[in-house]
């Protein structure tokens, strides 16, 4: 398949559910990358290479000047959030950045002010807000936010709007019936269904105006049967949940390396503490079980241990997260993983990552905007499987498993990039070089 890629012209107005922690560490880091006091570390698509052709002709271009990309300085900043605090209020509350970061670029950060949200507190006990909307249903919700859709695109003239969420984690919810099809799923936001969650009515909102979406927290929302039909019905393209930052990300690069070597695994422990405003979220069981389910998976899909029972039939594997406020926005991870080698003898690997939670999932919401801004260009619609690099909970078609290896993903999203292209893509077989010689001879 061909693909005609649309140039990335005009301003792409990037809208952010939840203008917390991450969401303002991430205009922050954009404005101060724009005036020239900073470099975009951490972001594939700003600073990663790609490989075109053989090793032997030495093009290794940045990504950036490989596809076209919105140009960082055509992006417009928005977003919604239950509190009333402008983006440099909110990013002072966060105690992220450096308080002389943020002043070089106050003007910025103060225009942005967020809209009123949609919020359900049953979906987030621990929080409160002032700065929500009201509506008889959550249909009329889901208009009011198409509305803000409209309003923003035409007053900063905007050619194309993503919305990546930025929200803090909804409490765990199962796929029902009213999840199944577009016209339940219709019926249930004008019978005020509580099994609709407010990302849900967000999703809903961009998907049904053909604005991209991408899903930063572990919630169940465009990973329903009726909203991946919404997509594939409007072209809209849409990925996975939950942004892979500290320990996961971590989780996604040992893990393939151990499984790589046949080393066996007999338990891995995983301990976190954080005190932003997801740590706080996350202190209700309810809401805690939601990451849960997102992080447990990753192991037993990078491990398959039904194909190697001997090697990693009896894991045990543990997650832990704890509210701990002095630490903000500075999450600590513990990792205690149990292996075994040769004749089955034990050894052991500690991790301890002192991360910085908002800091490694900022150039995430850029790639993520950018990419997906680039799949709708290129006609891409539908589940984004090549953006996986970027999640905890890759989004596949129905009955596929999901791919967790981050070499591999990486592997997957640069092949994608030449495809869409028209490159060659790059199997690493390497062969050809010694074939080669071996004929001259």
């Amino acid at each position: 398949m061909e693909y005609q890629v649309k140039p990335a012209e005009g301003r792409l107005g990037i809208l952010l559910p939840g203008l917390g922690a991450v969401a303002t560490t991430f205009i922050a880091g954009v404005e101060a990358i724009r005036k020239g006091f900073s470099q975009p570390v951490g972001s594939l698509s700003q600073m990663g290479n790609i490989r075109l052709g053989k090793r032997t002709e030495n093009r290794n271009p940045l990504i950036k000047d490989f596809v076209p990309l919105a140009n960082l300085n055509d992006i417009v900043f928005g977003g919604w959030d239950v509190y009333e605090d402008n983006v440099f209020e909110a990013a002072v509350n966060a105690k992220v950045l450096e308080p002389m970061l943020l002043h070089s670029i106050k003007p910025e950060l103060e225009a942005i002010k967020p809209m009123k949200a949609v919020f359900d507190k049953s979906y987030a006990k621990n929080l409160d807000g002032t700065n929500v909307k009201e509506a008889a249903t959550k249909y009329e919700l889901a208009e009011a936010l198409m509305d803000d859709m409209r309003t923003f695109k035409h007053e900063n003239g905007c050619d194309r709007l993503v919305i990546v969420w930025c929200g803090s984690t909804e409490v765990y919810t199962e796929v029902s019936e009213v999840h199944q099809t577009i016209a339940a799923f219709e019926e249930g936001l004008r019978n005020n269904d509580p099994r609709i969650a407010p990302s849900m009515i967000y999703a809903y909102a961009a998907l049904k105006l053909g604005v991209p979406y991408a899903n930063g927290a572990p919630n169940l929302t465009v990973d329903i049967p009726a909203l991946v039909e919404l997509a594939k019905e409007n072209g809209v393209a849409i990925s996975g949940k939950d942004f892979k930052t500290g320990q996961t990300l971590m989780k996604t690069i040992i893990a393939p390396g151990l499984q790589a070597r046949a080393l066996g695994i007999n338990g891995w422990f995983s301990s976190n503490i954080l005190g932003n405003r997801d740590g706080l979220v996350l202190d209700d069981p309810d809401n805690f079980k939601t990451k849960e389910v997102s992080k447990l998976g990753v192991l037993e899909d990078i491990l398959h241990p039904e194909d190697n029972p001997e090697l990693y039939g009896d894991l045990y594997h543990k997650v832990r997260i704890n509210y701990y406020p002095p630490h903000g926005d500075n999450k600590e991870s513990w990792d205690n993983i149990d292996i075994f080698g040769w004749l089955g003898y034990k050894m052991q690997i500690k991790i301890n990552f002192l991360c910085r939670d908002s800091i490694l999932a900022a150039p995430i919401v850029l790639d993520l905007a950018l990419f997906t801004d680039l799949a709708q260009r290129s006609g891409m619609s539908g589940i984004q499987e090549w953006l996986s690099f970027y999640y905890k909970s890759p989004q596949t078609a129905e009955g596929l498993r999901p791919e967790h290896d981050i070499f591999k993903q990486l592997i997957k999203l640069q092949n994608t990039l030449r495809h869409i292209m028209g490159e060659d893509l790059i199997t690493h077989l390497g062969l050809d070089y010694y074939e080669d010689l071996v004929e001259s001879k």
